[in-house]
C-alpha cells in the first residue's frame, strides 16, 4: 500500500510541476512578441543591395553556410529581415530557405482620421497617438508605431482626418508634421495629409475655393512648395470634398476631377499623389448605393495621371456585410485604390471580436467581371489605405484581439492573394508565447487552433447577431448599438431608409424595378443580383424587399430565418467565451482577463442587437419567435428610442455585468446656456 500511495504522491508531484505556466504578456509587442528582435535577426544575416530585385523586394536565401537577405533598397532589407523573423516564428526559416518576395502594390497606406485637439474620429483606443497637443513629440510610440508598420510590409501614413482642420497646414503644424516624418522615414513610412477644400479661404482670406480660379491654384502650389520644403519625400494629399457636407468644387460648377487636377499641378513636380476619395453622396438621392458610380463614371479618363481615386470596400460604408463597390468594375482609364476600415465603426469598436481578415479576403476575391471572369477586384487596385484603429492605448488598440485587424491588413496590402486563414494563423503564432513546460505541439493543438478559429468564425458572428441576410446600416448615432426604429431629419443617415421594413415585409429593392443598383455591375453579376433564384442570401436584403413568409433555400420563412441568424450570432459568442475560458492555463492573465472582459461584454451586446432587431421587426411581421431561439430579453418598449451611454471618449459603457448602460435621449433645455 505504501508503495502505491508512494506512487500516487510522486505522480501528482510531476503532474504539478509540468502544469503550463503562462509567460507574463501585456499586449504591447502586438504582433512581435514572439520573434527575435530586428536587430537581433539583421545582424545574423549578410545582406545586399542588388539592382536586379524590385526596390522593395527582397530575396533570402543560404550560400556558402551563410544566410542572406539582398534587396533592391534599404526599404526592402527592412521588409526581407521582417520576413525573415516571421519565418522563424512560424517554422519555415530551416536550412536551405529560399524566399522572395515584393508587394503587390507600391501604395499601401494607414489613414488616421486623427484631430488636432487630440480626438480621433471612430477611434476607439484612447487620444490621437501623434499627441497634437502636446508640446513634445511622443518619439517613442512614433518609433514602435514604425516598427511595426514595417513589419507588415506599410509604407505610408495619412496623419490627420479626412474631415480636417485647415491648420494642419499652416506653418507651426507643418513644422510638426516634419519631425514626425523625419521618424516614421526610418521605417520606410511616407507621411502624407488629408487636406480641407476651404484651407485658402480660412488660412489666407481668399474669396474662393474654385479650382479655375488663378489665385487658387497658386495658392496651392505655393503651399506644396512650403510643404516640400519642410519635408522633400512628402507623398500628397488625401481629400475628401463634397461629400457630407464638406466643401469641393462642385460648389463651384466644377467636377471632381477639375478639383483632384487642381492639386495634382501643385504637388506633380515633388513626385506627389493625390487621393480623392470616391465616398460621396446628397441626401436627395434615391439609392445612396448608386452616388459614387453616377458621380465618377462620367469622369473616367479626365483625372490626371497622379490622381488616385480611392473606394470604400462596399457601396454604403464599412457595413459588416456589403457587395463590393461597382464602381471597382467601372472605371478603366482611371486609377483607383482601396479603402478598408481597420477600426470597427460598425462592428462594435474596440469592445467586439470580429477579425476583418475573412471580411478583406471576400472583397478582394470578388469577382468583377470588367473583363470577363477572372477580373477580381484585387486586380483592378493601384495601391490600398486602411482606416487606422490606433490610439495613445499602450497595446494601440484597446484590444489584443483588434491588433489581429492592423496586422491583416499590413498582411493583405502587401499580397491581397493571402488567404485569411493563413493571415490569422500567422498572428496568432507570433503575437502569443508558449507557456513555460509546455510544447510546441501541445500548445498548437491546445492554444493556437482554438484561437484561430475563434478569429475565422468572428466577423460572421458579428453578422448574425446585428444585420443577416444583407440588411444593413441599423445603427444609432454613434454606430454602436442597435436603433433600427430611427428615422432622423436626413433620410440616408437612418436605419429606416435601408431595412424599409412593413408589413409586407422587409429589405431595400435595388432590382430593376428598385434603385437599379444592380445594373451598375458588369454581367452575370447584375442579373445574379437581380434573379432572387441567384442572389445570394447572405445579400439577399441588400437587393430585395421581400415578404415575411418567403421561403429561402432552407425551407423556412424569412422571418424564421431572420430570427434564427440573430440567436446563432449569439450562440456562437457565447462558444467564444466558453473556449476562452478553457484556455486561461496557456495565456497571461493580463490578456486573458482583457478578453474574457469584452467577450462578456459582446454576448451582451449580441443579445442588444438581437432583442433591439427582432423585437422591432416583430412590429411588423407580426409574427412569433420560431421554436428553438431564445427568448427575448428585453421587450421591445423598454429599447425603443434608448441607446448605449457613452464616456467623454465616445466609448460605450457597459456595467459590471458586461450590459450595455441603455439611457434615454437627454431633453434639453429651450433656454440660452448660461455665460
Amino acid at each position: 500500500m505504501r508503495k502505491y500511495l508512494s506512487l500516487a504522491l510522486t505522480g501528482l508531484l510531476v503532474a504539478a510541476c509540468s502544469q503550463p505556466v503562462p509567460v507574463a504578456q501585456d499586449g504591447t509587442d502586438l504582433w512581435l512578441a514572439a520573434g527575435r528582435s530586428y536587430e537581433d535577426v539583421l545582424a545574423s544575416v549578410a545582406t545586399g543591395i542588388d539592382s536586379a530585385l524590385p526596390a522593395e523586394g527582397f530575396h533570402i536565401y543560404d550560400a556558402d553556410g551563410v544566410r542572406h537577405v539582398d534587396a533592391g533598397s534599404e526599404a526592402g532589407l527592412r521588409y526581407g529581415v521582417y520576413a525573415l523573423q516571421r519565418a522563424e516564428v512560424l517554422g519555415q526559416a530551416g536550412p536551405g530557405m529560399d524566399l522572395q518576395e515584393k508587394p503587390y502594390y507600391d501604395l499601401r497606406l494607414l489613414n488616421h482620421w486623427d484631430n488636432l485637439d487630440d480626438s480621433v474620429e471612430r477611434g476607439y483606443a484612447g487620444k490621437s497617438m501623434w499627441e497634437w497637443t502636446s508640446p513634445e513629440i511622443p518619439v517613442e510610440r512614433i518609433r514602435h508605431y514604425g516598427e511595426l508598420c514595417a513589419s507588415i510590409g506599410l509604407n505610408g501614413a495619412a496623419l490627420n482626418n479626412v474631415n480636417s482642420n485647415p491648420l494642419i497646414l499652416d506653418a507651426e503644424h507643418i513644422a510638426r508634421v516634419a519631425k514626425i516624418a523625419d521618424i516614421l522615414r526610418e521605417y520606410g513610412v511616407k507621411t502624407y495629409l488629408s487636406i480641407k477644400w476651404t484651407s485658402p479661404i480660412a488660412l489666407s482670406g481668399l474669396k474662393s475655393g474654385d479650382p479655375l480660379d488663378p489665385k487658387v491654384r497658386q495658392w496651392w502650389k505655393d503651399k506644396a512648395a512650403e510643404i516640400y520644403a519642410a519635408i522633400p519625400d512628402f507623398g500628397g494629399f488625401l481629400v475628401k470634398a463634397n461629400s457630407e457636407g464638406q466643401a469641393g468644387p462642385q460648389d463651384y460648377g466644377r467636377t471632381h476631377a477639375d478639383g483632384a487636377n487642381m492639386l495634382a499641378e501643385a504637388v506633380a513636380p515633388y513626385g506627389g499623389i493625390v487621393m480623392w476619395r470616391a465616398f460621396v453622396y446628397a441626401p436627395t438621392s434615391p439609392d445612396r448605393a448608386n452616388q459614387a458610380v453616377e458621380e465618377f463614371l462620367p469622369l473616367d479618363g479626365q483625372f490626371a495621371d497622379n490622381v488616385i481615386i480611392q473606394v470604400k470596400n462596399g457601396p454604403v460604408d464599412f457595413q459588416p456585410r456589403e457587395p463590393f463597390s461597382p464602381l471597382f468594375g467601372k472605371l478603366e482609364k482611371t486609377k483607383m485604390m482601396m479603402e478598408f476600415q481597420v477600426t470597427q465603426e460598425y462592428l462594435g469598436f474596440s469592445n467586439h471580436l470580429a477579425f476583418h481578415g475573412t471580411t478583406w479576403e471576400e472583397c478582394l476575391q470578388a469577382d468583377t467581371y470588367q473583363h470577363g471572369a477572372g477580373s477580381p477586384v484585387y486586380k483592378n487596385l493601384t495601391g490600398i489605405a486602411g482606416v487606422a484603429n490606433t490610439g495613445q492605448d499602450p497595446n494601440f488598440c484597446g484590444y489584443v484581439f483588434a491588433q489581429a485587424n492592423w496586422y491583416a491588413y499590413g498582411r493583405l496590402a502587401w499580397d491581397p492573394t493571402l488567404s485569411a486563414e493563413q493571415i490569422a494563423d500567422e498572428w496568432v503564432r507570433q503575437t502569443f508565447l508558449k507557456p513555460e513546460g509546455m510544447k510546441e505541439k501541445a500548445f498548437a493543438k491546445k492554444f493556437q487552433e482554438p484561437v484561430k478559429d475563434i478569429l475565422m468564425a468572428s466577423r460572421e458572428a458579428v453578422v448574425d447577431y446585428e444585420m443577416p441576410l444583407g440588411l444593413h446600416h441599423l445603427f444609432g448615432g454613434t454606430h454602436y448599438g442597435p436603433m433600427p426604429w430611427d428615422r432622423g431629419a436626413r433620410p440616408d443617415w437612418t436605419p429606416a431608409y435601408y431595412h424599409k421594413a412593413d408589413s409586407a415585409g422587409i429589405g431595400f429593392d435595388r432590382t430593376r424595378t428598385g434603385s437599379d443598383n444592380v445594373d451598375q455591375y458588369n454581367e452575370p453579376l447584375a442579373s445574379t443580383y437581380n434573379n432572387l433564384e441567384t442572389c445570394p442570401e447572405n445579400l439577399l436584403l441588400w437587393f430585395h424587399h421581400l415578404p415575411w413568409d418567403y421561403k429561402l433555400s432552407s425551407g423556412k420563412d424569412l422571418w424564421d430565418e431572420i430570427c434564427l441568424h440573430y440567436d446563432r450570432g449569439i450562440k456562437t459568442v457565447e462558444g467564444f467565451r466558453a473556449t476562452w475560458n478553457e484556455l486561461k492555463p496557456y495565456v497571461s492573465p493580463v490578456l486573458w482577463e482583457e478578453a474574457n472582459r469584452k467577450l462578456t461584454i459582446q454576448a451582451s451586446d449580441a443579445r442588444w442587437w438581437r432583442d433591439a432587431c427582432v423585437g422591432y421587426f416583430q412590429t411588423f411581421s407580426g409574427r412569433p419567435l420560431p421554436a428553438g431561439v431564445e427568448p427575448l430579453r428585453t421587450p421591445i418598449d423598454s429599447l425603443l428610442f434608448r441607446s448605449i451611454q457613452s464616456d467623454r471618449l465616445g466609448m460605450p459603457q457597459h456595467d459590471e455585468a458586461g450590459d450595455p448602460i441603455i439611457i434615454k435621449p437627454r431633453r434639453f433645455s429651450r433656454r440660452p446656456p448660461q455665460r
